[in-house]
């Protein structure tokens, strides 16, 4: 009889425990949905001018208006005869061909825009919406998106598939992101760029905890978005981040890493590569940037185990960030 009432006892505390588990999830879920339901209450105002579409419409008469319309765009070490050739330029004007299939009318594309803007108003409450400008770059992916305060271009040449022939020599570690669905993000990671500072220090942990900082405001920016998209792997790559976690930080720890000022750490395991480099036979398997990775992880540690804003946590030292993040991985 008294095996029976422990045994009922047990399954009573289990419920007890269970629904208990159930009530915080609820009341988690609860909070975020009326986070985000105050979220889109903030009104936004979205500028967005189809720039690479007037100056692919506009011929050599048309250059003097367009230069005092949009003069951010002309520097003036160039004369007019630079933009008059690149008007007629076959290969710029096939590249105009091709946006304006893609990108119809981007401003159908900009419900996400306008989430993302509402996020960043409330995070950061002296956000400015940048009025948008959509451009022709001729594929110049390392400034696809440039972000200063009230003005945002956009190159919409680079988001035309990772497939594209005109990426067909561009490695292919690097077009991976050249898709539409990237150029939100891309529009959160210059945002986030410019509310996190690099810390001046050289050692390898300040170097990647700055890259852990930018992807925890976007991922707070973009909170719909999967983790492997903010950071730019795959769900592949993710999940073979996430299962070799362990063995990645170990490697770091035994080797004595962590405060290294090695300037080669950056192109084994911050700079964008096909993978890192541990001089270990798993290199083949691994994505590039796993310093990143590890960065993003032992800050998303610290925001959990510690009850702090997101001004704070921009404003938190590396090495005490590090020390109060509680970062172990799971084995």
């Amino acid at each position: 009889m008294k095996n029976k009432k422990t045994k009922v006892l047990k399954i009573l505390s289990m419920w007890k425990l269970s629904g208990l588990f159930i009530a915080i999830i609820v009341m988690g879920c609860s909070s975020e949905n009326k986070l985000e339901a105050e979220i889109s209450k903030i009104p936004m105002d979205i500028s967005i001018d189809r720039f690479d579409k007037k100056f692919a419409n506009a011929d050599p008469n048309e250059l003097p208006k367009l230069k005092m319309d949009y003069p951010y765009l002309f520097p003036e070490q160039f004369s007019d005869s630079v933009w008059v050739t690149r008007m007629t330029d076959s290969l710029h004007q096939v590249i105009a061909e091709e946006i304006s299939e893609k990108f119809d009318n981007f401003k159908k594309d900009t419900l996400e825009v306008y989430k993302l803007f509402q996020h960043v108003k409330y995070y950061f409450p002296q956000f400015n919406t940048p009025k948008i400008v959509t451009v022709n770059s001729d594929v110049d992916y390392k400034n696809r998106i440039i972000y200063a305060d009230t003005l945002m271009l956009v190159g919409l040449d680079n988001y035309l598939g990772a497939d594209h022939e005109f990426y067909r020599g561009i490695q292919n570690y690097i077009r991976a992101n050249f898709e539409k669905e990237r150029i939100v993000i891309d529009m959160a990671k210059a945002i986030g760029r410019s509310v996190v500072e690099p810390s001046p220090a050289r050692d390898f942990l300040s170097k990647i905890i700055y890259y852990g900082k930018l992807y925890y405001v976007m991922s707070v920016l973009m909170p719909d978005a999967d983790q492997y998209d903010i950071i730019g792997y795959s769900e592949n790559q993710w999940n073979w981040s996430l299962s070799n976690e362990q063995y990645i930080w170990r490697y770091f720890i035994n080797d004595e890493l962590l405060f290294s000022t090695d300037s080669k750490l950056e192109d084994r395991f911050i700079n964008p590569a096909p993978f890192s480099k541990f001089y270990l036979e798993l290199d083949n398997e691994s994505p590039g940037r796993l310093g990143q990775f590890i960065g993003w992880r032992i800050v998303d540690a610290y925001m959990k185990n510690n009850e702090v804003s997101l001004q704070e946590l921009l404003n938190e030292p590396a090495a005490s960030l590090f020390k109060n993040s509680q970062y172990k991985p799971k084995k």
